[in-house]
């Protein structure tokens, strides 16, 4: 029997196996295009390379991570110290290469600082081991923090101090951030949120976006919900989508009538999406998704279609982990997308029982399922260096908030501050390579018909390219012209990957447009629209026996159709929980647009299986 980890690893190889195979051939039909040519007079100007001679470029600060960048930030401050002008200019264009090096954000950390694991694990002392960097009184960083304020002005950018000590070991974080030209490079972080019904994630979302507490009867939620039912039941069963906006100084931008208590301005007084991303550095999206099971589809759509950056797992203090919410853990383990775990309620939950669910929570986390490190986050200064960290290693921040007192909000909207953006994850989402825009949402709207709402896989768009859309029921391509684009409900004239954005379509009925259909590049050949392929799966669990022609609901980045089962290479033919096989698929209504690589969830019921596509057949 195979267990779930290994097998991720597998499906890990295979898919980056895969995906770097296809760049490559696509780098290779590139360069055949362009011999075959001519070349044109009044070529538009090829950009200059953008040098950054400033930082040693020997790999150190690519391999080493925070000591190589501690080497950095020492060498800035030392520069900085210096009364010399061109040793400050220097320091400059050194901090102005880090900016753009870390997509225009960057946390630069000032005196001693301690070492993670002691900060991590809660027991932080002056007395502590692993303290690191060069010891600072408090005036020598007063003196610093102006400095670098000065600098980063000169550059364009904005300079807030995140967390401050003065004393024991006197040390400060700044984050230094570059507000973006315009909307369509304004970066933005995916939130898939999470769990139980009644765990209070459209609260805590209607909380950190509308800046107003909740009265602990529901008033927060209210401006979140889309349908009539989902007010009268207080229950999400659509794909939700929120989001908050950081200015360039890190402040959350809120309406003005943030602290107003009458429900009917609060209802009213929401900000404009384009309000905020004129305003916005940096744009936190949150996918509020249904907790109830009768939605699980819409839900399990909503986290492999919007290709979120983290999940985060709302568990009531008062309930525990129960239900739905192992059921959502799961899947997003199975998904490979970084976990933060949300204990809400924790003004109205007795303190036995709220430690009781700490101690179920973690608990969870190390189980072997998860072998998760949690990390109760009870400081900003954990929350800072936790933010940028906890992708990379097993490491599972859990906060503990309360949306009627707001206690612990504060270090929430700090970590997802200094979240990492989506696009700049360049593995997942490569700019260079060919259109690739999945759509996960249709729509009609007056007077500029049909409009879709996806994620660029990859490559970049304009307003008014040819591009081709499909495939349709019988697998064919058409094509259309992108009439215009907005990202964040504010326009924008072209978007790259890694982007959400919504494109209007000329000519091209609501119809003849379903989810999971792609744009791509019009070539002469359209890709191949799939109807059976092979993968590699692992059943997570199934009550009985899977055998030939049994049929699930396959969910596969933006598609969702289900599929019947033709052909496996099991020896008698049958397949129980925990067995793992490779598996002939077919689609049974129409013809889909999926690679070799992409990772699949299939499930009917209780049936759980994992997988990646391994040939198109």
């Amino acid at each position: 029997m195979t267990s779930l980890r290994i097998f991720q690893t597998e499906i890990e190889e295979i898919h980056n196996r895969e995906v770097s195979k296809q760049r490559i051939q696509a780098t290779l039909e590139r360069e055949k295009e362009k011999e075959h040519k001519p070349s044109y007079k009044g070529k538009a100007k090829e950009e200059p390379p953008v040098t950054t001679s400033a930082i040693p470029t020997d790999g150190s600060d690519v391999g080493t991570g925070r000591a190589g960048m501690q080497e950095i930030e020492e060498h800035i401050l030392t520069l900085l110290i210096s009364q010399n002008v061109p040793d400050y200019d220097l320091a400059r264009d050194q901090i102005a290469a880090l900016l753009t090096q870390h997509n225009g954000e960057y946390v630069l950390r000032i005196g001693q600082q301690p070492s993670a694991t002691e900060l991590f694990s809660g027991d932080l002392t002056d007395e502590s081991e692993g303290w690191s960097g060069t010891p600072r009184t408090v005036e020598h960083i007063d003196i610093l923090r102006k400095k670098v304020i000065k600098v980063v002005e000169e550059v364009g950018g904005k300079t807030s101090v995140l967390f401050e000590a003065k004393t024991g070991h006197p040390r400060i974080s700044l984050l230094l951030r570059l507000p973006p030209p315009n909307v369509s490079l304004t970066p933005e972080v995916r939130c898939a949120v999470v769990g139980n019904v009644d765990s209070g994630k459209s609260t805590t979302l209607g909380v950190l976006t509308r800046g107003a507490l909740d009265d602990g009867r529901g008033r927060a939620r209210v401006g979140l919900f889309r349908h009539k039912h989902e007010l009268e039941t207080g229950r999400t069963s659509s794909v939700g989508m929120e989001i908050l906006g950081f200015g360039p100084s890190g402040a959350p931008i809120l309406p003005s009538t943030a602290h107003s208590s009458d429900p009917d301005v609060m209802r009213r007084e929401k900000m404009g999406w384009e309000e905020i991303s004129i305003q916005a550095a940096k744009i936190v999206s949150f996918i509020d998704l249904a907790g109830h099971e009768r939605y699980l589809k819409t839900t399990l759509y909503g986290l492999t279609s919007g290709a979120p950056s983290c999940v985060i797992l709302m568990v009531g203090a008062n309930a525990g982990l129960i239900g739905m919410s192992k059921e959502h853990l799961a899947i997003a383990l199975a998904l490979s997308v970084p976990v933060v775990v949300c204990i809400t309620k924790i003004d109205m939950t007795p303190p036995n029982v709220l430690a009781e669910t700490k101690k179920q929570v973690v608990k969870i986390l190390k189980s072997p399922g998860c072998r998760k490190t949690p990390v109760f986050v009870n400081s900003v200064e954990t929350a800072v260096e936790i933010s940028t960290s906890f992708g990379t290693e097993r490491i599972c921040p859990i906060f503990q908030i309360s949306n009627v007192t707001g206690e612990g909000l504060d270090f929430v909207r700090t970590f997802l501050n200094l979240l990492p953006s989506s696009e700049a994850d360049t593995e997942k989402f490569a700019v260079d390579q060919p259109l690739e825009y999945s759509i996960t949402e249709v729509w009609s709207v007056p007077y500029v018909g049909t409009v879709v709402n996806g994620i660029m896989n990859a490559g970049s768009i304009k307003a008014g390219d040819a591009v081709l859309l499909g495939p349709d029921s019988n697998g064919n391509y058409q094509t259309t012209v992108i009439k215009s684009m907005q990202r964040k409900r504010a326009n924008v004239t072209s978007a790259e990957a890694g982007q959400c954005v919504s494109l209007a379509l000329k000519r091209i009925r609501r119809a003849a447009v379903r989810k999971g259909m792609v744009l791509v590049n019009k070539t002469d050949v359209a890709p191949r629209a799939i109807r059976q392929f092979e993968g590699q799966v692992l059943i997570l669990y199934h009550n009985t026996t899977l055998q030939k022609n049994y049929q699930a609901m396959l969910h596969c980045g933006a598609v969702r159709q289900t599929v019947r089962i033709v052909g496996m290479d099991h020896p008698q033919g049958v397949l129980r929980t925990g067995d793992r096989a490779t598996v002939q698929f077919e689609f049974i209504s129409h013809p889909e647009f999926v690679k070799e690589g992409m990772k699949l969830l299939f499930r009917e019921g209780k049936t759980k299986g994992l997988g990646v596509i391994t040939k198109l057949l």
